[in-house]
């Protein structure tokens, strides 16, 4: 069945956005009051990719990413436009520590995203052998190098301050915040500021020490931009879609709308949704394509002179990763409990080096203090690159082992009295070596399609904040488009 082409007629531009994750429904958020008629197609039977709340014992608990940074002014503003903006808390020990050699211990002082910057701070936290210590300085001391092109996290941070530092540092903070490897990972897309700054001092202790903040006044707390909402992160994409239907009149949100096949007409788009004898044809002026990379390159393999965007994101893996919540009595718990009250971090990570297979575990009633309450609610996340045999277990045997491990790690003393295992399968981009550029093809090749445009996870960055900004830029470029295309009639 093909689009009426009513609005066509009247003149209203129709713009289909291709997912319903953050990303997707952020980008038709942002052309809800602009003169165009929206649809959002998800796959899914429900809203939100990656962002996704549900109850334990009681509580309201993210089951997918469970914080953004507030300060970015894009995401705080898409917060408060969505009417969200009384519910946003920030987190109260927004800290990590470190469960290495059979103990809890803290980041070093002065160090940035695990890059440590004094030697002195760094031989304080007891993280090194001894030899590790030792290459670590050698960087004061080793000339600068020159980087011919990107190079992967794990060769440029050993090459300078050695492999202990990439083991039991910089590898942790990776498998957070991006679920991969130091070995894989590009130094210039997922360690950038570092990249950057590593390009004008001859060591990276230098480097690191020139992004950390100055020390704050005597008295003065420091604040963090880390924050969430109190109803948990997963209730932003069905608030925008509802905020998104209230203003723009016409507006259709749909889920399981599987888009098969994109094609450019001699004037805009035709989208198939479903397959056999239940598809329907989807006439648009523009479309946002805001899927994950390999349903993206799928889609753009049939439209004509995109063959450098669908080749590119055929070429961006994934890996995927389980959160295991865990709710526990507060009696339950003894010296893992202490220790990071002592080390003011609401949670740790684990060096893959340690053999385990949680690699992060949050305590969320010490992050977040609207989650205070008689139980403590632990997140455990496991899996990542390299560890997709994990993802063949069953729930309980991924409750157990997370809780066995807890329990090993903190010094428990008694089981879960709740457990619930969320899967998300094929759900991290890996910006492997050579990301930037590959991205640049990609957008590239993606700018030349008249009224086409793309966003989220796979281009800039995992977390939230950069979706919403793909997204951003994704409406601006229709808007573009549109306008041209309007003014060249």
């Amino acid at each position: 069945m093909a689009d009426s082409g009513q609005e066509k007629a009247s003149g209203v531009p129709h713009v289909v956005v291709v997912g319903g994750g953050i990303a997707g429904l952020a980008a038709a958020f942002f052309l809800r009051d602009e003169p165009v008629r929206l649809t959002v197609l998800e796959g899914a039977s429900r809203l939100g990719g990656k962002l996704a709340v549900s109850e334990v014992e009681g509580f309201a608990v993210d089951e997918g990413a469970e914080s953004l940074y507030a300060r970015r002014p894009k995401t705080s503003r898409l917060i408060t436009e969505a009417g969200l903006g009384d519910q946003l808390v920030t987190a109260s020990l927004p800290g990590m520590g470190i469960w290495t050699r059979d103990d809890m211990r803290g980041l070093p002082a002065r160090q940035f995203m695990g890059v440590p910057s004094d030697m002195e701070e760094l031989a304080k936290a007891r993280l090194l052998s001894a030899d590790g210590l030792a290459r670590a300085r050698e960087d004061l001391e080793l000339p600068a190098l020159d980087r011919d092109g990107d190079v992967s996290v794990a060769s440029y941070v050993a090459g300078r301050q050695g492999q202990e530092v990439v083991d039991r540092l910089v590898d942790p903070f990776l498998g957070d915040a991006f679920a991969g490897r130091a070995d894989e990972l590009s130094f210039e897309a997922t360690l950038a500021p570092l990249a950057a700054a590593s390009r004008k001092y001859s060591s990276l202790a230098e480097a690191a020490g020139s992004l950390i903040p100055q020390p704050l006044p005597e008295g003065e707390k420091p604040t963090t931009g880390i924050a969430t909402l109190t109803g948990g992160l997963g209730t932003l994409p069905p608030v925008l879609a509802e905020r998104l239907l209230a203003a723009s009149p016409g507006a259709t949100v749909r889920t399981g709308a599987v888009v098969e096949e994109l094609v450019r007409r001699e004037r805009g788009w035709r989208l198939t949704v479903g397959s056999g004898a239940g598809s329907e044809y989807i006439d648009a002026d523009a479309v946002v394509v805001a899927v994950p990379a390999g349903s993206a390159g799928r889609l753009l393999a049939g439209v004509s002179g995109a063959g450098q965007a669908a080749a590119g994101l055929a070429e961006i893996p994934y890996a995927s990763t389980a959160i295991i919540t865990l709710a526990y009595t507060r009696s339950a718990f003894s010296a893992g409990f202490a220790g990071l009250r002592r080390l003011g971090a609401s949670g740790y990570r684990v060096p893959a080096v340690e053999g385990r297979k949680v690699r992060v575990v949050t305590f969320l009633n010490m992050k977040w203090p609207h989650l205070a309450g008689d139980l403590q609610i632990v997140r455990c996340q496991a899996g990542g690159s390299g560890e997709e045999k994990l993802m063949e277990l069953d729930d309980a045997e991924l409750g157990a082992l997370a809780a066995s491990e807890f329990a090993a790690t903190t010094g428990l003393v008694g089981g879960p009295v709740a457990t619930r295992v969320s899967r998300w399968e094929a759900s991290m981009p890996q910006y492997t070596v050579g990301h930037l550029d590959r991205v640049e093809r990609i957008r590239a090749s993606v700018a030349a399609q008249p009224g086409l445009a793309v966003c989220g996870a796979a281009y800039d960055g995992a977390g939230v904040g950069n979706c919403v900004a793909t997204a951003r830029k994704a409406a601006d470029e229709v808007l573009t488009w549109l306008r041209r295309d309007t003014t060249a009639r």
